[in-house]
């Protein structure tokens, strides 16, 4: 809308410096015609004196003689100026000169009353020069104002004839005519803008619509679960289905039923596969015990068989169990991804931290454990062996993926909205930048070998941003050369704790 009031400015200011130049110029050719007249009929004058009497003015035979015709024709004044401004016809404000060998001899003007009336030394010598020739020229005279002048030769040698008509009536009327067209294009300005937003605003009412659409779909959790996006996002009257906005319209309802369908789709195969892992877990766990007791069983007898038999049995034992870690974390996932839900009571997170940092100092004694609980107890509502498993799982990566002598520290805070702040943050070599953002994801790994260190499984964090997700937390992870932080942030019921206490476990 700006664009086009500026644009429709632009036309309105070309079109009124347009006018004025050809208002200007017409004008102007009018004004050097009066002055033609006047310079031609002021030369007569003043070379042959006034035109002879008509002859009803003629002396008539035995009546005496005729009156005096150049007292009747002429007016009676002796001002300054030359005698030619007295003739009929002349306007007033007329100027008149005789100019003789440079120097101006005679000068005046016809003032509003018909008498004349000198002029200023400084314009008597601007009319000196003024150089006879059959084109009008504007001179901006002393104490006058702008005249047009215009110079003829007369008889007497070196002498010319000056007459000039004021330009003030063509500079009034192109002023006047100059704020008229300001007033009306002010006006006009308004107007158009005024009418052209209500025109616009209406046919463009339904983009509102396609834009309030558009943010309800962006504020939709397109990333996971089933997605039910409304049909027809968009309603695109029939009657303005040619225009441009309807076309939008049509076009962004085409392409969010296509985007629904792909979404239907992959919540469907989403679905299938959780199913098809939950179902392939649970029938796992059944022959997985099997072999598990079998191997126990041949264990009870490894004196009896040759060494490399109860190697090999040993070996199976070991991957059995890893197997049945597998499988129990790929179910413990399905069952969350189904939205089963979890147990809600309250939970003691110091006694859970402290027990569960002592279970780590014991399965990596070669790290260095450190603690920093608040003086009062915090506790959340939740599911503990979840919760449990959380914190397990954090310490177990810090202790996989650090070296031997790093400083685990576990630190439980509540903020000042009472939610339950626990860290773990180590000083080891830090996690690749590259891997951070999916570094919750099934299966990420910070080696393009396909083993795992330690029995890891790979899924220790993918089971710790959905239990933390399942308690309506959040958790986050920063990290650097020396220093690797998680923190999961969980809604609670405590109070603001008071300074802690550092301690190694």
């Amino acid at each position: 809308m700006v664009t086009q009031v500026a644009l429709l400015a632009v036309v309105c200011a070309g079109i009124g410096i347009a006018t004025e130049f050809a208002l200007q110029r017409f004008l102007m050719h009018q004004l050097d015609s009066q002055l033609f007249e006047t310079s031609r009929r002021s030369s007569a004058i003043f070379e042959f004196g006034p035109p002879p009497p008509p002859p009803g003015m003629m002396p008539e035979p035995g009546f005496g003689p005729a009156p005096d015709y150049r007292r009747r024709v002429f007016r009676d004044d002796r001002g300054p100026g030359p005698e030619f401004l007295n003739a009929p016809g002349q306007a007033s404000r007329t100027l008149g000169a005789v100019v003789s060998h440079g120097t101006t001899v005679d000068a005046g003007i016809i003032t509003a009353d018909g008498t004349r009336q000198g002029i200023s030394t400084v314009a008597a010598e601007q009319l000196s020069r003024i150089t006879p020739n059959r084109h009008p020229t504007t001179v901006d005279l002393d104490g006058l104002g702008r005249y047009r002048v215009l110079a003829n030769h007369a008889r007497g040698p070196g002498q010319s004839i000056v007459t000039g008509i004021p330009t003030s009536d063509v500079d009034d009327t192109l002023l006047s005519v100059l704020v008229m067209f300001c007033v009306v294009g002010v006006i006009a300005l308004i107007a158009a803008a005024t009418v052209g937003i209500l025109i616009i605003r209406r046919q463009l009412a339904p983009l509102s619509r396609v834009s309030a659409a558009a943010r309800q779909v962006a504020d939709l959790e397109l990333d996971r679960g089933e997605v039910n996006l409304p049909t027809p996002i968009v309603k695109v009257d029939p009657v303005a289905a040619h225009t441009e906005v309807g076309q939008l319209g049509s076009a962004l309802n085409r392409m969010l039923d296509r985007i629904a369908g792909a979404l239907s789709a992959r919540h469907a195969s989403e679905t299938r596969v959780r199913q098809f892992v939950a179902d392939a877990s649970h029938e796992l766990r059944t022959p997985l015990a099997a072999i598990r007791g079998y191997t126990e069983l041949a264990q009870r007898k490894r004196d009896d068989v040759p060494d490399d038999v109860a190697h090999a049995m040993g070996r199976v034992e070991s991957e059995t169990e890893r197997m049945t870690r597998l499988v129990e974390d790929m179910l413990l996932l399905a069952r969350l991804d189904t939205g089963r839900p979890l147990e809600r009571e309250p939970v003691d997170l110091s006694r859970l931290v402290v027990d569960t940092v002592s279970d780590a100092h014991v399965a990596g004694p070669d790290h260095n454990w450190l603690l920093d609980l608040p003086e009062e107890p915090v506790t959340v509502i939740g599911d503990e062996p979840r919760l449990h498993q959380v914190l397990a799982n954090l310490l177990a990566n810090a202790r996989t993926h650090t070296p031997p002598g790093t400083a685990v520290t576990t630190s439980l805070a509540v903020d000042d909205g009472g939610a339950a702040m626990l860290t773990v943050s180590d000083d080891g070599p830090g996690i690749p930048v590259w891997l951070q953002p999916e570094i919750f994801e099934r299966f990420a790994r910070g080696d393009s070998s396909r083993s795992r260190r330690g029995g890891s499984t790979g899924l220790g964090l993918a089971i710790v941003a959905a239990v933390v997700r399942a308690h309506n937390g959040t958790i986050d992870v920063q990290s650097s050369t020396g220093k690797t932080e998680f923190v999961v942030k969980l809604p609670g019921n405590s109070q603001p704790s008071h300074s802690g206490a550092k301690s190694e476990t």
